[in-house]
């Protein structure tokens, strides 16, 4: 039975070839699969290496150092101005379509339709160009906010250059024209298509000379964002919504004042006098005249003097200068609104700006309310709805401080100067030099009263001494009619019943020209044309002013008022432009002579000399008709 079994069992058994055993058929198969397996590897392995695919001319010049890329694309867009084919700088290209109608009025299309009898011609900037062989691009463009996909496909190629002409010179940053028609594609990956203009001809109307940011790192740094501003409106959509916001605040403000029979005027910006405000100027020259001037601090005294002329209800928006601190919520250069009001005192004020700002929030946001977050991270909800609240300044002092402060005839007086120093130190609040008594209660209300104004609030019963344009009270002695708006701790709007007893205006502009004296830097200077006009008489009238980007920052939630301008004040950077090179100097441009302009002796290229006498003819025969 043993002899039977061994000799089944040898029957069983197959002959492995490779090294002559015999083995089962399981193991037989097992050694046949990893060998097979060997050979695989090993022909892979001795293989030739593939061809890898050709990089696209875009995929190159991704690995360009800014410089090399700037400095290759000027090249060929200087032959490209040399040859005309195509003109990189055409006149003009007709757009019939805005983007953002197209997106809403095509919409509706289907999933693989197609509306070849209707011509979209739309302008806009690529931000991405991905190609499909050498037949398909699809583009993203941007214009007026949105995104659209544009395709191209070879076969719908129309115009007078071929479909490659129309698209190898085309990189991300460009400004081009399409002609085309609406349609939604067909894609295999997914149910529904993307709505996009099917383009029959690109035609490039201005190249982009730089890289531009990828759209998936962005263009994220702060002060290169400042300086760049342009790049940063490429880039950035919330920079954009930002200034429309901007238009859209002073837009309202003006149909709201245009609406009450107010007239928009414009005040000199140079002035032999910085009064209005009190706040430190800054000083130009002018050469012809040898005199210094001041850039205005504010329009109010013209807008009072056009008062006393008989227009009774006026507003200018406009630029004001300030030569102080730059920090998160001042700019050199700001802008405000102005209006002034005859027949009007500051309680009809305090109603016009509840009216006014609640307004203006709820057209502007959509809601009365809105958040707003600071530097340090709080958050504030603020409820712009109206009534708001209204604090009296001297009575909260007290409260705040736990003293009874002198009565209000006294408060100019050096007794209340010593006072007030005491409660500085009391209540450990610095004040830096001068110490003057309306510094000083600045100081306190900084500290004790606007910290609580985070919703709209009203501070009054100002110090006549800190009000040297303001009214007295009508029933308060020593105090004037004169309130502060506050919003998130800060002021916005600054209001009160305008001075019109020329004898009164003064004694207060000679106590400011006193505080001068003593160093104050901000106190005003007597204006004898105002107060002349004053003699002539100006009617009872309320006057108002608000800071347009100090708003605008609360309803955009930005902490930084640099995020709310066009172009912030930015010092010079260092080295700035040294080491740059124009496009022109890139592709050797020489600068053409012209008439009154000749070159200088310098070394630097860029530098030259003008005829001063000359120039001023051909600028004068420019500007005068």
């Amino acid at each position: 039975m043993a002899a039977a079994s061994g000799a089944d069992q040898l029957a069983n058994l197959h002959l492995d070839e490779v090294t002559g055993e015999k083995v089962s058929k399981t193991e037989l198969k097992k050694r046949q699969k990893q060998r097979l397996l060997q050979e695989k590897k090993k022909e892979k392995a001795n293989a030739p290496a593939a061809k890898p695919r050709p990089m696209s001319a875009e995929e190159e010049e991704s690995n360009l150092t800014p410089n090399q890329y700037f400095e290759i694309r000027s090249g060929k867009v200087q032959k490209l101005r040399q040859s005309k084919a195509p003109n990189p700088y055409p006149h003009k290209f007709k757009v019939t379509t805005d983007l953002r109608d197209f997106l809403q009025r095509y919409e509706s299309i289907k999933t693989g339709e197609h509306l070849k009898d209707v011509e979209i011609r739309v302008g806009g900037r690529i931000y991405t160009k991905r190609a499909s062989g050498t037949k398909l691009v699809f583009y993203d463009i941007r214009a007026e906010g949105v995104k659209v996909q544009v395709m191209c496909q070879s076969q719908e190629a129309t115009g007078d250059n071929s479909f490659e002409q129309q698209h190898e010179h085309l990189r991300r940053g460009d400004i081009i024209g399409i002609v085309g028609y609406p349609g939604r594609t067909a894609p295999r990956s997914r149910a529904e298509g993307e709505l996009s203009i099917f383009a029959r001809e690109i035609i490039l109307l201005t190249p982009c000379l730089h890289q531009i940011p990828t759209e998936r790192y962005g263009f994220k740094d702060q002060e290169q964002r400042y300086r760049q501003r342009y790049l940063d409106l490429i880039m950035n959509d919330k920079s954009r919504n930002i200034l429309l916001t901007r238009s859209k605040m002073i837009t309202y403000m003006r149909r709201y004042l245009d609406e009450r029979d107010f007239v928009e005027v414009e005040t000199p910006m140079m002035n032999t006098i910085a009064g209005g405000a009190t706040a430190k100027p800054f000083i130009t020259h002018h050469n012809d005249l040898d005199m210094n001037l001041f850039m205005r601090v504010a329009p109010e005294l013209y807008l009072k003097m056009l008062i006393v002329g008989g227009l009774e209800r006026v507003y200018e928006l406009g630029r004001q200068f300030r030569n102080e601190g730059i920090d998160l919520t001042h700019n050199p250069e700001f802008t405000t609104c102005e209006f002034y009001m005859a027949y009007a005192d500051v309680y009809d004020l305090m109603d016009i700006t509840e009216d006014l700002v609640s307004g203006l929030v709820k057209h502007v946001t959509g809601s009365h309310q809105t958040t707003f977050h600071t530097q340090s991270g709080e958050e504030y909800h603020v409820n712009w709805e109206k009534p708001w609240q209204r604090i009296d300044m001297m009575g909260a002092l007290e409260k705040a401080c736990g003293e009874k402060f002198p009565p209000g005839e006294e408060l100019h007086t050096t007794q209340t100067n010593e006072f007030l120093k005491g409660i500085l130190k009391k209540m450990k609040v610095e004040c830096t030099p001068p110490q003057t008594n309306a510094r000083m209660l600045d100081k306190l209300v900084g500290e004790f009263i606007e910290e609580r104004c985070v919703n709209p609030t009203f501070i009054t019963g100002h110090p006549q001494m800190m009000s040297p344009l303001a009214k007295y009270h009508r029933e308060r002695a020593g105090l004037c009619e004169r309130f502060e708006a506050f919003v998130c701790k800060k002021e916005i709007v600054n209001a009160y019943t305008e001075l019109n007893d020329p004898f009164d205006q003064r004694l207060r502009f000679e106590e400011q020209a006193r505080q001068k004296d003593q160093g104050d830097d901000e106190a005003q200077m007597i204006d004898e044309n105002y107060c002349t006009s004053l003699e002539y008489g100006l009617p009872p009238t309320g006057g108002w002013g608000m800071g347009i980007d100090r708003l605008v920052m609360f309803l955009t939630d930005n902490y930084g008022i640099k995020e709310v301008l066009s172009f912030p004040f930015m010092k010079d950077e260092a080295n700035s432009g040294k080491d740059k090179m124009t496009a022109a100097e890139v592709v050797g441009i020489q600068p053409m002579v012209e008439e009154g302009i000749r070159e200088s002796n310098s070394n630097a290229p860029r530098s030259m000399w003008v005829n001063d006498e000359l120039y001023s003819a051909q600028v004068e025969h420019v500007r005068r008709p």
